[in-house]
């Protein structure tokens, strides 16, 4: 029998909701991704870990969990990021060791990018299969219903569709993740559901900005994969191009620049996070700026969350303001970013709502 592979495969939706997704088209995505994917990775023939891997599609970005575990008492969690690319390929890598538990670290590679192809043989069985890039390192995972490990995760699988449809909500699950790197007294997960962090409902009306505390330069951690926040304030900020502002507002558009390669970024507008996980693509991604919410210079800062498959990270960023056409070309590598410094006049100021 041919398999349907539907997205919503194990999730719980009324009837108004799937119509909802059918007639909106922003749910329904090529490969049923977002889900819970459990199997074995083989590392050069010899080593192998058990993995459980949580997978949320976030736009044009994937993000979620990884668990290299022995058994539920032994096991390493790993925040995970990725993307899907042009040839359909699902490509994911461990960015963030957030915790581990009984003995040494199980697993993870955060230098390694897996990259899997997606195939459903059977009914209701769908598979992952691939290696990691430029290794002998094989990885086989089946999607399942019941994860092994609870996490923030697990509310945003079963109610997909309510948090996609949410602006900025899968974001905000995903700071819960981030803090975790700072706060020793979280609780690890754990196979008891009662146990579980989840997000709380409330929280579900959260959109626009998203507020975050970064730590202070001197506790980033050296030698380990950074968090978007810690590449922020590590890295040299490079100026790139100066704007001035008038008017009403100011339109952002941002490219890749060249060779399309699956370069990712963050921006942050005067050290506060704007957006995470801009997959950058021929197509902008675009937003606007109020220019009473400025202040007289204003710094955004592009930061690169990966360096694409042809590093560095670069993208095309072009500003229109006031009927006038501003183009820069930024640059981000492991030890810079890119910053763009917007330039308000002098009478505007004080106007700021």
């Amino acid at each position: 029998m041919p398999c349907s592979c539907t997205l919503i495969w194990g999730m719980k939706l009324p009837i108004s909701f799937l119509i909802l997704m059918l007639i909106s088209g922003s749910v329904l995505v090529a490969q049923p991704v977002t889900g819970i994917w459990r199997g074995k990775v083989k590392v050069q023939g010899k080593r192998q870990y058990q993995l459980e891997l949580k997978l949320i599609r976030n736009a044009d970005s994937l993000i979620g969990s990884s668990y290299y575990f022995h058994s539920d008492k032994q096991y390493s969690r790993f925040l995970v990021k990725g993307y899907i690319n042009r040839e359909g390929e699902i490509i994911w890598w461990d960015e963030q060791l957030i915790e581990h538990k009984g003995g040494a670290v199980v697993g993870g590679q955060t230098s390694l990018h897996y990259v899997a192809d997606y195939n459903c043989p059977g009914e209701e069985i769908m598979k992952l299969d691939g290696s990691g890039e430029g290794t002998d390192t094989e990885v086989h995972l089946n999607k399942i219903k019941t994860p092994l490990f609870r996490d923030e995760w697990d509310d945003v699988i079963d109610d997909y569709p309510y948090y996609v449809l949410t602006p900025g909500l899968i974001d905000s699950v995903a700071q819960q993740s981030v803090t975790k790197v700072y706060n020793s007294a979280t609780p690890s997960p754990t196979v008891n559901k009662e146990s579980t962090t989840q997000p709380q409902k409330q929280h579900k009306t959260a959109e626009g900005t998203v507020a975050i505390s970064f730590p202070p330069a001197d506790k980033v951690q050296q030698g380990k994969p950074l968090t978007v926040e810690e590449k922020f304030v590590a890295r040299k900020k490079i100026l790139t191009s100066e704007i001035p502002v008038s008017g009403d507002s100011i339109r952002l558009d941002f490219y890749d620049h060249a060779e399309i390669d699956g370069d990712s970024i963050a921006l942050f507008l005067n050290g506060r996070m704007l957006y995470q996980h801009i997959l950058l693509k021929a197509e902008p991604f675009h937003f606007n700026i109020a220019v009473a919410d400025l202040d007289q210079e204003n710094e955004m800062i592009m930061v690169a969350e990966n360096l694409g498959s042809i590093p560095p990270n670069t993208s095309l960023m072009i500003a229109w303001c006031n009927g006038q056409r501003y183009e820069a070309r930024l640059e981000s590598t492991e030890n810079t970013s890119a910053m763009i410094r917007f330039i308000k006049p002098a009478e505007q100021v004080g106007t700021k709502k």
